[in-house]
């Protein structure tokens, strides 16, 4: 599987929305810290479009979470 593909298989990037909005933050606070635009966030939590895996490092170390949590919504092996 490449990168891309695992929004193909899951319904975008689960752990994503879920640790968005357990933080209370709105799409476009964390669009504008991650200097992206609201609608690419939307897109990558809804599995429309998938980010690269330097986007993907840099939300996994603004929300301090692993990539498979972003991924799948739980951290691996759980």
């Amino acid at each position: 599987m490449k990168l891309g593909e695992f929004v193909e298989d899951n319904k975008g990037l689960i752990g994503l929305k879920v640790i968005r909005k357990r933080k209370r933050y709105s799409q476009l606070k964390v669009a504008m810290d991650l200097n992206i635009s609201r609608e690419a966030l939307s897109h990558y939590e809804n599995g429309k479009r998938s980010p690269d895996i330097q986007m993907l490092k840099k939300i996994s170390e603004y929300f301090k979470v692993s990539i498979d949590y972003l991924i799948n919504g739980k951290e691996y092996g759980n």
